[in-house]
């Protein structure tokens, strides 16, 4: 009887430090970035998507996660046409756009600092206007919206699209946080953190024509 009362506390204490250990919040993961130039992703004033595919390659390696052929193949990256892929581009995959069934699927990619240009969705010929919704997988990202609050302390827009940007309300999102567009239609952008950003994003139908950019500068 004895022996078995010890078997069963020593075990309750076994259990009760690993739910202590697990109540504990997880230390942040250390990632280390390169420091990238927008002359790294240029030639002669020509962008130059491979490369910057290969600095979200390097921004997933950073963040061990996970890279299947899928990925490499389908993946795209775009500065808009604006000349400043440091600050203003994204990267990404669409891995299902059903146009008949009305659902999406996409991942987002951004550096640290990366803006998308701000926009909203309207409806087309082939669907109604977007509506989506952001889950953050690793790094982070700061939306903008028409909800939210002010924009943190030390976090700085790009210079480049000042005279484009109307939405300054701000949400900072951490791995797993899931955020959707408050109303359909809404004008919007979101910001990779310090650490970059890897995004589910989960959606309606996207019709690029549907897209609407503040920057009229942009080619998508």
């Amino acid at each position: 009887m004895v022996a078995t009362l010890v078997a069963v506390f020593s075990l309750t204490g076994v259990e009760t430090q690993a739910q202590e250990k697990a109540a504990k919040p997880m230390a942040a993961k250390k990632v280390k970035l390169p420091k990238w130039k927008n002359e790294d992703f240029y030639q002669n004033g020509k962008f130059l998507p491979e490369k910057g595919k290969q600095a979200y390659l390097d921004l997933m390696a950073a963040h061990g996660y996970p890279v299947p052929e899928s990925l490499r193949t389908n993946m795209f990256a775009s500065d808009f046409g604006l000349g400043d892929f440091v600050n203003v581009g994204m990267g990404g995959v669409f891995w299902v756009n059903f146009q008949d069934m009305g659902y999406f699927a996409h991942e987002i990619y951004l550096l640290p600092g990366q803006m998308i240009v701000e926009h909203g969705h309207e409806a087309t010929a082939k669907g109604k206007a977007k509506m989506e919704s952001w889950h953050v997988r690793y790094g982070g990202i700061y939306t903008f919206g028409e909800e939210g609050g002010p924009i943190p302390a030390g976090i700085k827009l790009p210079k480049s699209q000042e005279k484009a940007i109307t939405m300054l309300k701000c949400y900072e999102m951490k791995p797993g946080d899931i955020r959707t567009l408050n109303r359909v239609g809404a004008k919007h952008f979101m910001m990779g953190g310090k650490d970059g950003a890897i995004v589910t994003e989960y959606g309606s139908f996207h019709d690029n024509d549907g897209l609407r950019f503040t920057n009229p500068g942009v080619k998508f």
